[in-house]
């Protein structure tokens, strides 16, 4: 077998569909509204609670809506692809297993490696964000403040002071020394737990977790229709003016605001606006994935994509946006303008909400590895189902040292710049594949057919196109680096060990 029909061979969809009823893996217990608020717990969290205010402050000013209603529109185009695959092929593993089903081993395995990161690194966006509201919280309503090396992360400066010591140990000296720290923080010790948590939940039975999380989906949407049902009586329609900001440049030449801070922001906030994804990943523990996959793909981000936009209206409504820079924005806002208790309302809702992206996103990096694993791209030890509970342990505990340790060391920015462009490019390998298929195998029975598909697939992949070149240049240089280290780890390891190389 030569090396490009190697890096080509894929399993048929017929295969895969053989599969499913044979799979003895999981056990199937997630019903509608379990994957549904799964979808939901993963679009909805730090995008309202953090990232919308953040990037209200930085790069788009109130026009931030606009930012979350490109994100979104091309994040629909792409979830309406999703959902026919999802009643096509519903296998663990989502886009890597449906890029393996279409376009071949080389491409699977990429998009998977890629999607790896991507969940592990929004896991820790959010442990990040999260830790902020608890500590509102604790220091609110107990009068409880951590340290301060245990309250944020290392900041660059003070991350570049200590990488610079430890190499003049060695005896190599910078010509341009870093000054030392001036803030005490080192390690976000509370980010760091909650991403250690999540990981344990996940490793007990799926189903305990799955109902866990809906009660706290839920109550993470009853907060967010709060602040939009009080916030909406305190706005003020002036800080809606300009609505799109002049572009101006910081004092570094880099741009903020205007029509380019805009599509910047939607770059940015663009894994708020995905998450549905996640829920597809765990196709094989649905009871009847055929019919409730699809369903749950579109109802959640129907619902998150609503809220969203009501959200960021609101908020920057109630105060300029150029005060919503913090990692507690929408808690930021309501102080602001006295509703204390309030804000303290939504701190416990941001706090006990965001758990549930934490629970969708680690579900969905853990069975991503698994199904690697499964088909023999990453090592067999991975693919072991916990005896007892039945879920796939050994990836989903690394994932949490991992995350554990980013969201601990590294501050909010320096991740979330790295958390989209592997989304997005799994979102143009979907679109492009269900076009693929329909014109490879028209003949297929299709529980869900995306709608007006020449029309909306290449949309997606367009839309998806446009936020990738929004996205900052350090995002590609890193992005550039795992994805070389994971075709490494393809040719030295997977090629060989694949299952269908035997």
């Amino acid at each position: 077998m030569t090396l490009m029909n190697r890096i080509l061979r894929h399993k048929t969809v017929e295969q895969l569909q053989a599969e499913v009823g044979q799979r003895r893996d999981f056990r199937r217990v997630l019903g509608l509204w379990q994957l549904t608020a799964i979808g939901i717990g993963g679009i909805i969290g730090v995008g309202i609670f953090v990232l919308a205010g953040q990037q209200a402050a930085l790069n788009a000013g109130p026009a931030v809506a606009l930012s979350f209603i490109i994100a979104g529109f091309g994040s629909a185009c792409a979830a309406l692809c999703y959902a026919e695959f999802a009643g096509l092929i519903p296998v663990t593993g989502s886009a890597y297993t449906y890029g393996y089903a279409v376009l071949g081993e080389g491409a699977a395995w990429i998009i998977g490696w890629d999607l790896l990161l991507e969940y592990a690194l929004v896991v820790a966006v959010v442990a990040i964000g999260w830790s902020g509201y608890v500590q509102v919280l604790l220091q609110s309503l107990f009068g409880v403040v951590l340290p301060v090396w245990a309250q944020k992360s290392m900041s660059a400066d003070t991350m570049s002071y200590f990488v610079q010591q430890a190499m003049g140990t060695v005896g190599w000296h910078s010509a341009h020394p870093v000054a030392g720290p001036s803030d005490g923080h080192r390690f976000n010790v509370i980010a760091a737990g909650i991403s250690l948590a999540v990981a344990v939940l996940l490793s007990v039975r799926t189903e305990w977790g799955a109902r866990f999380n809906t009660i706290i989906v839920a109550i993470k949407v009853i907060g967010v229709m709060l602040v939009i049902g009080v916030g909406v009586f305190y706005i003020n329609t002036a800080n809606w003016h300009p609505f799109v900001p002049e572009r101006v440049l910081d004092a570094t030449g880099a741009g903020h605001f205007g029509w380019s801070g805009v599509l910047t922001g939607a770059s940015v906030v663009f894994f708020a606006v995905f998450g549905y994804d996640t829920l597809t990943t765990a196709a094989e523990e649905a009871k009847n994935p055929q019919r409730d996959l699809p369903r749950a793909v579109l109802l959640s981000l129907a619902v998150a994509m609503a809220l969203y936009i009501a959200v960021s209206l609101v908020l920057t409504g109630v105060v300029h946006y150029s005060q919503l820079g913090g990692e507690a924005s929408v808690s930021d806002a309501f102080n602001a303008i006295g509703l204390h208790w309030l804000s303290n309302v939504i701190a416990f809702a941001a706090v006990v909400g965001v758990i549930s992206v934490l629970f969708a996103f680690m579900l969905g990096a853990a069975r991503i590895w698994f199904a690697l694993s499964r088909d023999g791209l990453l090592p067999a030890w991975f693919a072991h189902v916990h005896p007892r509970y039945g879920t796939p342990a050994r990836p989903t505990m690394i994932l949490g040292v991992f995350t554990a340790i980013v969201a601990g060391l590294l501050p909010i920015g320096e991740v979330a710049e790295l958390v989209n462009i592997g989304t997005l490019s799994a979102f143009i390998l979907i679109c492009a594949s269900v076009m693929v298929l329909r014109v490879r195998k028209p003949e297929l029975r299709r529980n869900f057919r995306t709608p007006a598909v020449w029309f909306v697939a290449p949309l997606g992949i367009l839309f998806s196109l446009a936020l990738i070149y929004g996205l900052p240049w350090i995002t590609f240089e890193r992005f550039i680096i795992w994805m070389a280290l994971g075709l490494i780890v393809y040719f030295a390891y997977g090629i060989r060990h694949s299952k269908l190389n035997r």
